[in-house]
């Protein structure tokens, strides 16, 4: 697949993740998706275009003519090669624009919402895009062709930061638009009441949806190394508050353990893979050992 100009899309990221693949652990609409054998086998499947040969890519669709006449390495492609939908949903709330490592938590999943969709549509996995806030704001519609990948990077490099977040209110909202079952995959900080988020996440998966979510959170948040007298500022409001944050750290940090704890317990409960995505790891590392990891665990 060609390069495409985006901000959050990586020559470099993508040769770290290119041979690597995001399998879906479910099945969906009765046969076994990400990267299964098409259900339309031994019927004529139509040809539908070529694209760059990525390594890792199954050789019995290589096209060796091709690289006979001119050395370019390309696979053929086929208009039924998967079942599969997905859909990223991408937090694009006040509380993502704070970045205390050099990246803001919006920009850090906007990096992974970018490389994912990258590899989903490599796969030819239809994929879909959803930015929200308190609502669902921006919404491009699944597709696995070059124009639906540009589509969803165009719209991630246009989104901004700055309105309140109920990501609970958009999960619910995901829920009620897809119908058929899919891959959800959650890029959010995930700040907000707790039981609200896992019931909406408990709403996707009572309609049959795999899920996976990513809780983005920068490292000040995790371990709030704040020592002297500070104004703290919520982004989502404009409240300014000032504080000593010695008097109230470990109160601090208890709630963010508790917080950290619940997701992650609920999740398992509910089969949900989850993880914590933190800022300050590069983001294409953290992708490659999750992808790794999952593929070993089948």
């Amino acid at each position: 697949m060609p390069e495409f100009k985006s901000r959050y899309l990586e020559p470099k990221a993508l040769r770290r993740i290119g041979g690597l693949n995001l399998l879906a652990r479910s099945v969906v609409e009765g046969f076994i998706s990400g990267l299964h054998k098409s259900p339309f086998k031994g019927f004529s499947v139509e040809f539908a275009e070529y694209r760059q040969y990525v390594p890792g890519d199954d050789l019995k669709h290589f096209d060796w003519k091709v690289f006979g006449r001119n050395d370019r390495k390309y696979i053929r492609q086929y208009q039924e090669e998967t079942n599969l939908k997905a859909y990223i949903a991408v937090d694009s709330s006040g509380s993502m624009g704070f970045g205390s490592a050099g990246t803001t938590k919006f920009e850090y999943a906007c990096y992974l919402a970018a490389s994912l969709c990258y590899l989903l549509v490599r796969q030819k996995d239809s994929t879909g895009l959803a930015v929200f806030d308190e609502r669902i704001t921006r919404l491009v519609q699944p597709g696995s062709t070059r124009a639906a990948l540009l589509n969803m990077l165009s719209a991630l490099d246009s989104v901004r930061t700055g309105r309140p977040t109920s990501a609970a209110s958009a999960l619910h909202e995901i829920a009620d638009r897809v119908r058929r079952r899919a891959l959800i995959i959650v890029l959010s900080d995930l700040l907000e009441d707790q039981a609200g988020v896992l019931k909406a996440i408990r709403h996707l998966r009572h309609n049959r949806h795999e899920v996976i979510v990513f809780q983005v959170l920068d490292p000040a948040e995790i371990e709030f190394p704040f020592r002297s007298l500070a104004d703290f500022r919520d982004l989502e409001t404009g409240e300014k508050i000032q504080v000593h944050p010695a008097a109230f750290r470990q109160a601090y940090l208890a709630e963010v353990g508790k917080m950290i704890e619940t997701y992650r317990k609920a999740c398992s409960e509910s089969r949900v893979d989850y993880q914590i995505a933190r800022t300050d790891a590069p983001f294409d590392a953290f992708l490659a050992k999750y992808l790794s990891k999952r593929a070993r665990l089948g």
